[in-house]
């Protein structure tokens, strides 16, 4: 205000201060705080790489990396930097009918979920990616990127992974045709996988992949112009080792999926060797 009338009506400062009541103290003070200019060029890096974070999991990489500041100093720089994220708020509507609650896993490989993601090329050549999450842990196993997806190459993407994580006893589908297809349900017969199908039109029921899907969407997606399949395919396989690796979930304790996991292993593994020694 002081400098408007300043520059509107040509008085001095001492003139504007009395007009408006400012102190001129106040007008003049300049703080002696330590701007930070550090720590802020830090949080537009991260923010600039990870450009779906909000300034909770930024505060989170930044106690990793070794900077001591709480999460409402990190908030106010978040603000004063403009990097504050626009979200869209959800419809508020109402159900009439209840639904029960869907049992929650209690191990990993328990239940997975699995769904499509569509996208383009920057020459409009449109491609896929079938997306899958361990509901324990909230891992990605795989994100496979193609052109054309059918029930038998689901069937071969999980007989891979069965070499390297293991299998579900359930896997949470929708009523996709990928999904219902006579090859698929040939696999799960055969390796005793129940396919557990949602209601059409229910995509809550599958809220795991829904909110890892927006999380690929967002981060991923939305995020890099692909030029070839192999660099789509590069980039996606790049998220998901930051998304089981590095990126903090909140509903794991901030801690990561892989962390999550590892804390897992010894108490599986004691359970084994009880079980073990029950039966000899």
């Amino acid at each position: 205000m002081v400098e408007y009338l300043q520059a509107g009506y040509t008085v001095s400062a001492r003139r504007a201060c009395e007009v408006i009541g400012q102190t001129r103290s106040s007008h003049y003070y300049q703080s002696l705080a330590d701007p930070q200019t550090a720590l802020r060029v830090r949080l537009r890096d991260l923010a600039k790489t990870r450009v779906g974070y909000g300034y909770r999991r930024l505060h989170i990489l930044l106690e990793r990396e070794g900077w001591h500041v709480n999460h409402k100093r990190v908030y106010r720089l978040y603000v004063q930097e403009g990097l504050v994220l626009r979200t869209k708020k959800p419809k508020r509507r109402r159900s009439v009918v209840a639904r029960s609650a869907l049992p929650r896993p209690t191990r990993r490989n328990q239940v997975w979920s699995m769904d499509f993601v569509s996208d383009e090329l920057g020459w409009g050549r449109r491609f896929r990616v079938l997306t899958l999450v361990d509901h324990f842990t909230r891992e990605s196993p795989a994100l496979e990127v193609g052109v054309g997806m059918s029930g038998r190459l689901v069937a071969d993407v999980l007989t891979r992974l069965s070499l390297t994580h293991g299998l579900p006893e359930v896997i949470r589908v929708d009523n996709g045709p990928e999904f219902t297809s006579k090859a698929l349900d040939q696999w799960a017969y055969e390796n005793g996988i129940r396919l557990d199908f949602i209601r059409p039109g229910k995509p809550v029921e599958n809220a795991f992949i829904e909110s890892s899907n927006a999380s690929l969407r967002k981060e991923c997606l939305n995020a890099h112009w692909f030029q070839t399949l192999e660099e789509a395919k590069s980039r996606i396989e790049q998220w998901r080792r930051e998304h089981n690796e590095d990126r903090p979930h909140s509903s794991l304790g901030n801690l990561t999926p892989k962390e999550y996991a590892q804390d897992l292993k010894p108490q599986g593994t004691s359970n084994r060797k009880k079980l073990t020694l029950q039966v000899v």
